[in-house]
């Protein structure tokens, strides 16, 4: 019996498309391969997992064999992808979404996922493919899948149930293609067994039944498919009107973003860049996924293989901020509600982060049975820094809720109550080592970045105070500022090197460095703050001027292996040289990291320089907001000449 895996997924990540309902995300390739989804949540297990394997752990290929992929694009201001290809014969048309519209008639848990294909041939004629294959639990778990009809309009359809999910599908019909079959087939061909039940490796792995079909079409011909997650108890769901559902999601997306003026390419990733960051957020309850995927790794082949499904406080904080500058006061609210609700209770048991709607326990687990991205193993769900300290979080929530008072947003009780119970958490863990805004694996230390987040946080408390009539211990706030001012010049400056330093009393630097001046610290044209950007520029530049987040190689982290640059870290370095006078480096960095987007305008966590290639989680909320950040510091710069 063959050992070696099959062969796992290399459709390189800028080919994919995300597709949001702003409840979850589904990732659709070039080719028309929905390889990515997860139900009813982003951070639910997968239905489709091919991202992390092969076809057989699931996903929905719809394609037209003979024929290319002319054209793609999102349709204006919405996640609705339009896909043209062309064949000698003819021309077809390719729209994907998810539906976003609202289920008032089902409860919140209960909430429906609906993916929707529509194909219409505009041109001529040409053949269609069509090849499903469901897997659910992370391809753990075979349905059973059999026909049936729905609920009320008896509409007739193919039913997948395993365990607590189903999935419905209805449209023109399709054939159950044996997974046995195929099996045989793999085998006569590859002289061993390559089922996912049979490999010695992954145990755990299922088999996916494929539902196939082959369509010819004329011109004026259309075909659509739906397909519905729902809870598997109940029954199956009646299907909605694509037209209808494809013009109320559009107008959903499109009124959201109708402020927004659009003049160049970089206007255009900041307008795709808002949209992401509301793409990724779960409308109920306001919670901001880091990212819609897991494991897709910070080096290929590599162990640096993260879950970013769950809502950091961080992210959610440099969010609000974001969207204040953009006058999405609302969204703001959203997200700060979501924040306040999360971090309620106790403020001794502040985490990191935490699960969509606040759920506190991500215990980390590993997935044997998938091959990883380009293999790059363990693949990982959960994530187990929850539990780690990070010394910064509470300073980015009290910068981030102080942009939304200065913006006019009024402070309620309870809100300001928290944020005093959060002061007390910083003061309370004052000489407390952290693991700093990577999460570093490694042991605890004093993150010279972390420590200046501590100041902005008791600084951000002044103010409140001062310029904004809130009671609290204003005078205790003052003089732990002040002494964590002293600390920080004294432990987190090296004077030789002339850099502030990646933590107290080494000679690293990292890239965190680049947001001193948003704590209020030192401004950004400060000696102090021109000779870190030197040594930054120095020890953490690769060859295209792109930032990594510290040097691995000095073995802080406690990982094996590398990671490429990081496009955060990059943006950050556009940011400092727009506010410290440097307008033209801006401008040039600025315009090399817009053409790392995918052509729908998504970036990833990382770039690897060397093979022109975007890698880990994708798309990134991170990126984005650093993208925005930095293109508006630009537009603030007086001498910098947009494209």
């Amino acid at each position: 019996m063959g050992t070696d895996r099959r062969d796992s997924n290399r459709t390189p990540l800028e080919d994919y498309a995300l597709l949001s309902d702003k409840r979850t995300g589904a990732l659709l390739s070039r080719q028309g391969s929905i390889d990515w989804l997860c139900c009813p949540r982003f951070d639910s297990p997968s239905v489709f997992s091919a991202l992390l394997g092969d076809a057989d752990d699931g996903r929905w290929l719809l394609s037209v064999p003979d024929g290319t992929v002319v054209e793609r694009r999102y349709l204006d201001r919405t996640f609705i992808v339009e896909t043209i290809w062309q064949t000698a014969a003819g021309r077809v048309r390719v729209t994907d979404l998810l539906s976003a519209e609202a289920d008032t008639q089902v409860k919140e848990l209960d909430q429906r996922t609906r993916v929707i294909r529509r194909v219409e041939c505009v041109e001529g004629s040409a053949a269609v493919e069509h090849d499903l294959r469901i897997v659910f639990d992370y391809g753990r778990a075979t349905p059973w899948t059999r026909k049936v009809v729905s609920g009320t309009s008896r509409e007739p359809g193919l039913l997948s149930i395993a365990g607590p999910d189903a999935l419905f599908l209805t449209g023109p019909a399709l054939d159950p293609d044996s997974a046995d079959q195929r099996r045989r087939d793999r085998e006569y061909e590859g002289g061993g067994s390559t089922d996912g039940q049979n490999r010695p490796d992954d145990p755990q792995g299922a088999t996916a039944s494929a539902l196939v079909g082959h369509f010819d079409m004329s011109e004026g011909d259309v075909l659509e498919w739906m397909l519905t997650w729902h809870r598997s108890h109940l029954d199956a769901p009646d299907p909605i009107d694509v037209s209808q559902a494809l013009e109320a999601t559009a107008a959903d997306w499109e009124e959201w973003a109708s402020h927004i003026s659009v003049r160049n390419r970089q206007e255009e990733l900041v307008l795709r860049s808002l949209l992401v960051l509301r793409a990724l957020t779960n409308e109920a309850t306001g919670g901001i996924v880091a990212a819609p995927t897991t494991s897709l790794p910070e080096d290929f082949g590599g162990q640096r293989n993260w879950d970013y499904r769950f809502t950091w406080l961080r992210d959610a904080s440099l969010t609000i901020g974001t969207l204040v500058d953009h006058d999405f006061t609302d969204g703001a609210l959203h997200w700060r509600n979501w924040l306040l609700r999360a971090v309620a209770g106790d403020p001794d048991d502040v985490q990191i982060m935490y699960g969509i709607a606040g759920e506190r326990k991500l215990d980390e687990d590993e997935l044997h049975h998938l091959g990883g991205y380009e293999n790059s193993r363990p693949v990982r769900v959960g994530n187990g820094a929850y539990a780690q300290y990070q010394s910064d979080v509470i300073g980015e929530v009290m910068l981030a809720l102080s942009a939304l008072r200065d913006a006019g947003v009024e402070e309620d009780e309870f809100s300001w109550a928290l944020q005093k119970n959060l002061l007390s958490f910083v003061e309370r863990n004052l000489d407390r080592k952290g693991h700093g805004i990577w999460e570093m694996r490694g042991s605890a230390q004093y993150f010279t970045h972390g420590r200046a987040m501590m100041y902005a946080a008791f600084d951000q408390g002044v103010r409140a105070v001062e310029d904004h009539g809130l009671r609290g211990p204003v005078g205790r706030w003052s003089s732990l500022r002040d002494r964590l001012y002293e600390e920080i010049m004294e432990h987190g400056f090296d004077e030789e090197l002339d850099s502030f330093t990646q933590t107290y009393g080494n000679e690293e630097v990292d890239a965190s460095l680049l947001q001193l001046p948003t704590t209020g610290l030192v401004a950004a044209d400060d000696p102090q703050m021109l000779g870190t950007v030197k040594k930054i520029e120095e020890d953490l530049l690769d060859e295209h001027n792109m930032v990594r987040r510290y040097r691995t190689e000095a073995g802080l982290d406690g990982l094996p292996g590398n990671e490429y640059s990081f496009l955060m870290c990059s943006f950050w370095l556009v940011e400092q040289y727009a506010k410290s006078g440097r307008h033209e480096d801006g401008g040039k960095l600025m315009d090399s990291l817009c053409g790392y987007a995918s052509d729908l305008g998504l970036f990833a966590e990382e770039y690897d320089s060397g093979s022109g290639r975007l890698a880990g989680n994708y798309p990134q909320a991170f990126s984005h907001l650093g993208l925005v950040r930095a293109v508006d510091a630009l537009e603030g710069s007086p001498r910098y000449a947009r494209a």
